[in-house]
């Protein structure tokens, strides 16, 4: 009798060139995407040893994570020296023949919104980048994760990747969200169950009717944040949703291919199971210095809360983070700035103004994104409610030396991370989704929409 396997099992298979012993295979890889910060110190190294990038049309690239956000940009940038990030990883893009997505190219953005937008993420590959949220792909039914310059440079001059094989997770959310809930929501309740170690060693399958209920921009974000448990990646079985959004994009085949198979078999073994009922998650916000230091808005800061973290914060335990007083409001990253996520937060701040004395902005995921929320009128809404409205980039999501918010800001943030200082020194981040960010923004203060 055939063995049932897993989702990541078959995609595994498929892709093993030859397996090297010690729970480590020889993989090929199908997709490779470079960017600004390192792509230029991969390509400048494969050139330097005169190895060419095997596939050219395989790997692509985009100015994302240091490219300035504000209005008239160019190739200057305030984190001291990156144009140079700018420059070089042009000069190498092209002199490679790598597709690059450049500052002022209209598909530019950040590389997990442009992926998909673009059809360049498929269901059943494997895609790397040197990005720890790759894994933002396997909303796909993709096995994409995160890798280092070094491997980038192995990938594009042999198309492969040693990888030690993973073990596997299921966590499966049963029942129906509560009106109010997203799927930003849905990861802090995981990590705040299970730790932002949690995953550590996993592919993680996202599953359950709950998981199928979501729309692809809201798979996205679920899997974007598995790496925070520590996750090698997390992924999303394929279905008529996947199929819908990607046909028709630039870089999907015509035809689109058979998929039917890229799921877990029933009876598939999981060497890790979890169940959460969906219903029960409640909007979430994060209180300390990880992800995982995540409670229920309507909750307190747990008695066990780390005192570190606290101390950094100024928290104390057993205080509401609702009605916090906060500095900025901060909507954008890979996380949470694709149209859909604008849409919902220009929905809550609509004939309304950001109260005074707050800072709040919004960074499209993409200039694509940038423009369709022009087309609709949601810009507008934004800015008559007294946010900034910017280009698409990774912008303030983490501080590159340049752009940052004044020492000490206590910031309610869509990003993914909220360690201490990654959104600038002395910053104070309380990681939301972008309803949350958008009500607090109005309220001054952190509240439940």
């Amino acid at each position: 009798m055939v063995k049932a396997k897993t989702l990541f099992e078959k995609i595994w298979n498929t892709h093993v060139i030859v397996d090297l012993g010690g729970g480590s295979a020889l993989i090929a890889i199908d997709r490779i995407f470079l960017h600004e910060r390192t792509g230029a110190a991969a390509l400048n190294s494969m050139a330097s040893a005169n190895r060419a990038v095997v596939d050219p049309a395989r790997v692509f690239a985009v100015m994302d994570h240091i490219v300035d956000t504000r209005p008239g940009r160019g190739d200057e940038t305030m984190m001291p020296g990156g144009d140079t990030f700018i420059t070089e990883t042009r000069a190498a893009c092209h002199a490679a023949g790598i597709k690059l997505f450049d500052v002022h190219d209209p598909d530019q953005g950040i590389t997990h919104v442009i992926s998909p937008e673009l059809g360049i993420v498929l269901p059943g590959c494997t895609f790397v980048a040197p990005d720890s949220h790759t894994c933002t792909q396997g909303a796909f039914g993709a096995l994409a994760w995160g890798i280092g310059s070094s491997e980038a440079e192995h990938a594009m001059a042999t198309g492969t990747l040693r990888v030690a094989k993973p073990k596997t997770m299921r966590v499966t959310f049963s029942g129906t969200l509560t009106a109010r809930v997203t799927a930003k929501d849905m990861i802090l309740h995981l990590l705040a169950d299970h730790g932002a170690g949690g995953g550590k060693g996993f592919v993680v399958e996202f599953a359950g009717e709950a998981i199928t209920a979501l729309d692809m921009e809201a798979r996205m974000t679920l899997c974007n944040m598995a790496t925070e448990l520590a996750a090698f990646s997390g992924i999303i079985a394929p279905d008529a949703a996947t199929l819908d959004y990607l046909k028709g994009r630039r870089y999907v085949p015509d035809p689109l291919p058979d998929w039917e198979d890229l799921r877990s078999d029933d009876g598939a073994l999981f060497d890790c199971e979890i169940n959460i009922d969906a219903s029960a998650i409640e909007p979430m916000a994060s209180w300390g210095t990880s992800p995982g230091h995540s409670i229920s808005l309507l909750g307190t800061v747990p008695d066990n809360a780390d005192v570190k973290a606290l101390a950094y914060m100024g928290l104390t335990k057993g205080q509401r983070l609702a009605d916090l007083a906060i500095d900025v409001a901060f909507i954008g990253s890979c996380t949470n700035s694709r149209i859909s996520d604008l849409r919902r937060a220009a929905n809550l701040v609509k004939n309304k103004k950001v109260a005074e004395g707050v800072l709040a902005l919004v960074i499209p995921g993409s200039s694509s994104v940038k423009r369709a929320a022009e087309a609709e009128g949601l810009d507008k809404i934004f800015t008559d409610a007294g946010f900034e409205w910017r280009e698409s980039g990774c912008s303030l999501c983490f501080f590159a030396g340049g752009e940052s918010f004044p020492p000490g800001s206590r910031v309610i943030s869509s990003t993914n991370r909220n360690f201490e200082g990654r959104q600038g020194p002395g910053i104070r981040t309380h990681i939301a989704s972008p309803e949350v960010v958008a009500a607090s923004a109005i309220a001054g203060k952190i509240t439940v929409p």
